[in-house]
């Protein structure tokens, strides 16, 4: 059998064809070519037409039919990873009301801090394991008080997963792990969070039947069946959010394990036992794709807003546009731990939450014109990247997460040497590199669904990892260069 799985960013889509009984991949496509547009009709909102990503999807298809040598009439089963915390609104027929509220979007955020404080923060962490924040629950509301007319005519609310599962089977369907990241699960009754909807006024019609994470979600209409070239009625067996779904494809499955990735942002996220989460709200707490009422595991995910936007900063800043980052990453070698002195602050892509939403810009100290050179520059801010990436990691220290490895996908920031073993030296871990991604971890996870993998092991049997990033032995080196990073940033911090 060969299983198919689409991964919906907001920039682009993802396809990967998968062959179950070895496990390798067959082939991979993505569409568009160029990134799909965010529409910002306000400051601090972000937005995209929902129909985008659905043509996405099926161009991504039909690239990956046309490069394949496997007829898309052998797939078996589809998975779906998607853009976390969006908002789709849908009439009766399922069609979109407006644009969809992305993920980025910042407009419900006071409605959120209103609700944390209203309904109760010990209520919130509680039951819900977070602050309502600027979720999807909280962006409903903002329809609600905002486009009464339009809101009156929802049928039903989505994220853009269910939505690409609504195209694909003509189902509206939801997950519990999919409306944890919305803020909309009480994970104490294992049921919707009632108490949070009936403070917003939302009548829990509104949310779709929900199906397993995992297991049968519908089926491909006779329709799009014909369109894709595939066998009409192919189940769709698996959808989770996108960071759910890359801890997912690179293994990380249970207590201890810890996925990261590293590009235009940062997102570390461990996997907990436990229904705890931060009492102040540094990191958010959702159901993993693996949780059920009978096994507890919790997506502990720790979000640095500037990680790879730094490293990209600092490429246009010295005016080598056209130099790769392999060269940077190569220079940047060249110089000692520390970089002789030269401190960066990488924080200057909005307020970092695990900072309390505070917002102290980037920063860069120590500055000597007679010794710091491109190489440092490149240097330090890859080291304040790893080292921002530490103290996050700190803040899941004190929840109890004890992390024995780290895995990631080897691309972005973890191609560079300096980043990964700085990361794996102030962390005290080794650092596992896979060649995977989120259409990967989709239709792998997508045979467990349709039983054609009698586990999330044997699924994940054609995973390759192809480095591990061990700690160095000048240990004290790294602790003493992090050390007065913590210093500059509690400086910039009071």
């Amino acid at each position: 059998m060969h299983t198919l799985g689409f991964d919906i960013g907001s920039s682009f889509a993802k396809a990967s064809l998968i062959d179950t009984n070895t496990g390798l991949v067959i082939a991979q496509a993505s569409y568009p070519d160029q990134e799909m547009p965010i529409l910002e009709p306000s400051d601090g909102w972000a937005e995209q037409d929902p129909e985008t990503w659905w043509e996405a999807v099926k161009q991504s298809a039909m690239r990956l039919r046309s490069i394949s040598n496997v007829s898309f009439k052998e797939v078996g089963a589809i998975g779906i990873s998607y853009q976390m915390h969006g908002l789709v609104l849908v009439d009766q027929k399922g069609a979109p009301l407006r644009r969809s509220i992305l993920w980025c979007d910042s407009r419900a955020t006071e409605i959120g801090r209103k609700a944390f404080h209203e309904i109760g923060e010990k209520v919130c962490l509680e039951q819900f394991l977070n602050s309502p924040g600027n979720f999807t629950a909280s962006k409903l509301r903002w329809v609600k008080e905002n486009e009464l007319a339009l809101f009156k005519r929802i049928h039903k609310m989505l994220l853009p997963g269910d939505y690409i599962a609504f195209r694909l089977t003509g189902e509206l369907t939801t997950t519990a792990s999919g409306l944890s990241e919305g803020i909309l699960w009480n994970f104490r009754r294992n049921d919707l969070a009632r108490e949070l909807l009936d403070y917003y006024q939302l009548s829990s019609d509104l949310i779709p039947t929900i199906v397993p994470t995992m297991g049968l979600q519908g089926v491909v209409t006779k329709a799009v069946a014909e369109e894709l070239g595939l066998q009409p009625g192919v189940p769709v067996t698996y959808r989770a959010g996108d960071q759910p779904n890359n801890a997912l494809s690179l293994n990380v499955l249970e207590p201890g394990e810890i996925a990261t990735t590293a590009g235009t942002s940062g997102v570390v996220y461990a996997v907990s036992d436990k229904l705890e989460c931060d009492p102040f709200s540094r990191v958010n707490a959702f159901a993993h794709i693996n949780h059920s009422k009978q096994q507890t595991r919790i997506g502990i995910l720790l979000c640095i807003n500037g990680a790879g936007i730094a490293n990209s900063w600092a490429r246009r800043l010295t005016g080598d546009t056209g130099i790769s980052y392999e060269t940077m990453n190569e220079q940047a070698a060249t110089v000692s731990i520390g970089s002789n002195g030269l401190i960066a602050i990488p924080f200057g892509n909005g307020a970092e939450r695990m900072l309390g939403n505070r917002s102290p810009g980037a920063h860069f100290d120590n500055i000597h014109f007679s010794i710091h050179t491109k190489a440092h520059l490149y240097r330090a801010v890859q080291e304040g990247v790893a080292f921002a990436f530490h103290y996050g990691m700190n803040t899941m220290r004190e929840m109890g997460i004890r992390p024995h490895v780290i895995r990631a996908g080897a691309t972005n920031m973890f191609l560079s040497p300096v980043f990964s073993t700085t990361l794996a030296s102030i962390a005290k871990i080794a650092i596992e590199l896979y060649n995977t991604d989120g259409a990967q971890g989709a239709a792998r996870a997508a045979a467990v669904g349709v039983g054609a993998a009698s586990s999330m092991t044997e699924a994940l049997k054609g995973l390759e990892r192809i480095a591990v990033v061990e700690p160095e032995d000048n240990l004290a080196d790294y602790d003493n260069a992090y050390g007065h990073w913590l210093q500059c940033l509690s400086k910039h911090l009071s």
